[in-house]
Parts: C-alpha cells; structure tokens; sequence
C-alpha cells in the first residue's frame, strides 16, 4: 500500500512538473529556422502517411503552398501565432479530418477544479454564423437579459467580423463543399478565440438588436449551490441516460427516439453522433417500438452529426437494409507498416505504460492480420464495415427520410450517400458538410511537430461508401434542398421536418384515393 501512494504521489508531481513545462514553451518563441523545420515535418509526414493527400490539391500546388509559407515566417513566433500560419496551408487540402490541435495553456488539477465551479463566459449562449456576422440564439441563463437574435458586432473593442474572417480560413470540409464552415465556427468560434487571447474572467461586447446597439459586460460567475447540486446529478448515470447517451456537458441526449404522431405511424430518431455508447441497446427497443407499432414512416434525424463510429452506422443500416449490404469499399492505407504507426503509448502515465507494454505483441500481430495487399497492388486494412451484413429481424420495411446539413460530416455523410444510392430514403435539408464520395479517417498517427510541440493527427484510412462515385468533389446533396435561416430558429419552426411532415400527409391522402 506504501509503495502505491508513492508511486502515485510521484505520478502527481511529474503530472505537474510537466504542465509547467509545457505552459512556459507555449509561451515562448521558436526561431524561424526550427519553424521551418515543423513545416518540412509536416509535410513530410503527410506524404508519407495520408492515403489520399492530392485528392482535392495537386502535389504541385502543395508543395508551392508549404514552400512559401516557410518565406513568410522570418521572425520568432509562439507556438500559437506559428499555429494560425500553417493552419490555413493545412485546411488548403480540403480533407475536414486534417487539422493541426490548438495548442493551449494546460491546467492543473486545482485550476480545472475553479473553474468548474465557475459559469462560462461566453458558454452559456448558442451562436448562429451567417456570413461574417455572429448572432445569439440562445440565452441560457438570461445573461444581461440578452434577446436571442441579437448580433456580437466586437469583443473588446475588436470587430468580431475581423475573427470570422481570420478563422475560416482554419477550417475545411472535405473537398468544395459550401455549407460546413457556418455550422463548424458556430460551435468553436470561441475555442479559437481563447486559444489567441487565454481564458478571461470578463469581456466587454458590443451587441445590436433591431437597430439597437449596447455595450454589454460579460462576467465570470461563480456557480450557486442550486448549480452545483445540478453538476452532481449530472453526472448520475440512469437507464435513460445510458441508452440515450447522455452527455452532461450539453445537458442532452445524443439519441432520441418518439412518435410523431398519436397512432404511431412517424417514428422519429434524432442522432447528434454516432459515439458507439450504449448504441446497440438504444437500435434494438427503438427498432422493437417501432415494428411493434406497425409504424409506415421513419425520419431518422442527423443534423448537425459531425459522425463518428463507423460500427453505429453499419448497425443502423442493418435495420434499414431489405436484403445484406456491404456499408464501405475497402479501406486503403499508404503501407502494410501504417497501422503501427498510431502511437500506441500515446498519454499513458507510468501503470498505463507498463500494462500497454505486455499487450503490445499482441496489439502488433492483430495490426499485421489486418492489413492485406489487393489484386490492384494497393495495401487495404480489414474491418467489419467492408464485410456483408445482414438485415436484422426487425428491419424497417416502409419509408425512411433523413434530416441533412451542412453540420451532418463524416459517418454522417457515409450513412447519408449510401442509403441515397441505394434508394432506401429521401434525403431532406443542406448539402452534407462531409463528402459524398468518402473521407480519410479511421484511425490516426499522432504526429507532434519538433519544434514547436504543435500536436498533429493524421487520418490512416480512406473510408468510402460502396457506391458509384460522383467525383463533384462536394457533400451529399439532398433528395430534397430546403435551407434554414436564424429567423426560422429564432421562431422555433423546423422548416425541414415540416416538409416530411407534409408529405407524409400527401402520401397518406393519396393512398386513401387509390
């Protein structure tokens, strides 16, 4: 027992020796020439290891990109203001799962503690971005008596347009795709701007509602002890919260399921991810209700979705799918030996290590199984995903529709493409902000640049649905394109599941007169 508090004490004080380090380097400079260095790694390292690096951008114009970036960095720079220059060469390869992690001040275990017990500064309001203008569309906590649909003009006296301007270009979807940015910067607009400017007790906004403008001081609170109890129950895991996959930071559910309609005949899934937790339960009744029900129509709903585990979505299409299907084509990688490079110690404290290690040989060899040569010479990775599958008992026979936009990416695009060409629904909304014809994703290698520490996941695997492709270069587009403006959501009127609706009650009255 001795030697375990030890050895945990010592844990605790390495942990906060090296937050120190870490802290005092973000706050340094680096000279342009080990600058340079992080740039040539970069690239280096995406050659050697993105499977589908000129997809959207030609390896010259790549190269040229990279190259001049490394003659503009001439002086000293922190590892952030060197972040917000290679960033935006990064986001030029069009590839939404490529990007560099913002390096930000670390905390220890009691300043994360303050903080919890402390409100959000900018947190506890949602946002809407249209064009270069930043609204509220939610006052949490009745902030200021802040009137959804008021507009953020600055912060501290800069112009917010100013940080929409130099933040879009830190983003990217996959390809040409035109409606991702507006939903993506709604979410982390603030996680940019706090990486630039630290984490502050109080901030002066300019805002405009109706013409009307005003200077608001935003202030740090403490939390009450009505919030805090609330923070507690949270945290308590029930049945629901477990199949629905409750996430406390939001305070919702990342799935949904209920009937739209009294006799049952509309169920309604909404999905904000596909994380996996609890997801086989939470298909399996809500698929039970609705063949129990005898229901006709289902809307499975995946706005705003940024994706997530290939597994959910192939289990989900199995309760859609009339006959066995095969969800994506093989997954491609650059070499047999990628898979190994996935950094397998990556953040494991001392026990970790130990116990990592003696699995090691076993994690190596399942790695190798994996990996195959194909009949075209290209290195493929096996995964369940590129098998048949076949329909589950319950499977739904009648009409699916699926709710789309710009916030659907990733799984959400794969799911989205595949079920349009094979005809199984009708897609209604936006243009997805992930590409119809695939991603690279899957697994990744997380690279760290030398230098300057910068953090940089690389995505191992081309993920594609097994379809034909379409080669636009774009999202998935709707069946059915119907967009929705911050008037409709301040009004609270859901433009495009009323369009279903509709035509639901369009399909019904025509079945009644044939």
């Amino acid at each position: 027992m001795k030697h375990l508090l030890f050895l945990i004490f010592i844990l605790l004080v390495t942990s906060c020796a090296s937050i120190k380090k870490e802290n005092k380097h973000t706050q340094s400079t680096i000279s342009p020439e080990k600058l340079h260095q992080d740039v040539d790694f970069a690239y280096r390292k995406l050659q050697e290891m993105h499977p589908k690096l000129n997809w959207y951008i030609s390896e010259k114009e790549l190269y040229f990109k990279f190259d001049s970036l490394k003659k503009t960095i001439k002086r000293p720079l922190t590892p952030i203001q060197f972040y917000f220059k290679l960033q935006p060469v990064i986001a030029k390869i069009r590839e939404g799962h490529l990007s560099l992690k913002i390096p930000m001040k670390k905390f220890s275990r009691k300043e994360i503690k303050m903080l919890k017990n402390k409100k959000g500064l900018f947190g506890r309001f949602e946002y809407h971005v249209e064009k270069d203008h930043l609204y509220i569309i939610k006052n949490k906590d009745s902030v200021e008596n802040i009137i959804p649909g008021t507009e953020i003009l600055s912060i501290n006296k800069i112009p917010v347009s100013d940080y929409l301007k130099k933040y879009r270009e830190l983003i990217s979807s996959d390809g040409y795709n035109t409606t991702f940015q507006n939903y993506y910067l709604k979410d982390v607009f603030f996680n940019f701007y706090v990486a630039e400017k630290g984490i502050l007790d109080s901030a002066n906004i300019e805002t405009s509602y109706q013409n009307q403008k005003r200077i608001v001081k935003l202030r740090r609170e403490s939390k009450n002890k009505e919030d805090l109890e609330k923070d507690q129950m949270e945290k308590k895991r029930t049945e629901e919260k477990k199949v629905n996959d409750y996430v406390a930071s939001t305070s919702s559910y990342n799935r949904n399921f209920k009937f739209l309609d009294k006799d049952s005949m509309i169920a309604y899934m909404k999905i904000q991810s596909f994380s996996r937790t609890f997801s086989d339960r939470f298909y399996k009744e809500s698929f039970s209700k609705i063949n129990k029900a005898g229901s006709s129509y289902l809307i499975i709903d995946i706005r705003n979705n940024y994706g997530g585990s290939l597994y959910e979505i192939n289990n989900l299409y199995s309760y859609l799918a009339p006959e066995p299907f095969v969800l994506v084509k093989p997954s491609q990688l650059t070499s047999k030996f990628t898979p190994l490079k996935t950094n397998y110690f990556r953040k494991s404290n001392l026990l970790q290590y130990i116990l990592k290690g003696l699995l090691y040989p076993g994690y190596v060899f399942s790695q190798i199984f994996s990996v195959y040569k194909g009949k075209d010479g290209m290195v493929y990775y096996r995964m369940k995903e590129n098998k048949p599958t076949k329909p589950k008992k319950n499977v739904f026979k009648g009409k699916v529709y699926m709710l789309i936009n710009g916030g659907s990416f990733s799984a959400s695009s794969v799911i989205s493409s595949k079920l349009q060409y094979d005809k199984r629904a009708t897609l209604v909304g936006e243009e997805t902000g992930g590409a119809n014809d695939g991603t690279v994703a899957g697994f990744y290698s997380y690279q760290k640049l030398p230098n300057s520490k910068i953090d940089f996941p690389i995505g191992l695997l081309l993920i594609q649905p097994n379809i034909d492709f379409t080669n636009t270069k774009k999202g998935v587009i709707p069946d059915v394109e119907i967009s929705e403006n911050m008037q409709d959501i301040l009004n609270r009127k859901d433009v495009q599941l009323d369009w279903i609706k509709n035509d639901i009650t369009q399909n019904k009255a025509n079945k009644i007169q044939n």
